[in-house]
């Protein structure tokens, strides 16, 4: 059975990104093969990582329902992080600044990178 191994954002400014994934998410940078100055890799599980490449046009509008999800031990703590940063977020509806009670009682949030992909954060403490 294959394992998953990374997932990879096509942005368009790397430096903006790098800053966002690092300060916002709280991923740590791993070493990436190319040095070339368009790449940036995150550990954001074991074995796991996550590319940044630039080379995009520009940002885009995707839809919600594509989107990276990533499980935090506090959802209270991190939308305190997002205030900080001046970063607005939806529920699952787009209702602004609302957090999305599942049926299963995890409390989730979407928001935007610099780039416009969606990210999911949720407290799903079993995770964490």
């Amino acid at each position: 059975m294959p394992v998953f191994n990374h997932a990879s954002l096509y942005v368009f400014d790397l430096n903006k990104s790098v800053h966002f994934y690092q300060s916002i998410i709280g991923f740590e940078m791993v070493p990436e093969p190319f040095k070339d100055g368009r790449h940036a890799w995150f550990s954001i599980g074991a074995g796991i990582t996550l590319h940044i490449i630039e080379g995009a046009a520009t940002a885009k509008d995707y839809y919600r329902s594509n989107h990276l999800c990533f499980s935090v031990a506090s959802i209270e703590n991190f939308m305190n992080l997002l205030r900080q940063h001046n970063i607005s977020w939806e529920d699952s509806k787009g209702n602004p600044m609302a957090i999305t009670v599942r049926a299963d009682d995890i409390q989730q949030i979407y928001f935007k990178d610099p780039d416009g992909y969606w990210i999911e954060i949720n407290d799903d403490n079993k995770l964490c």
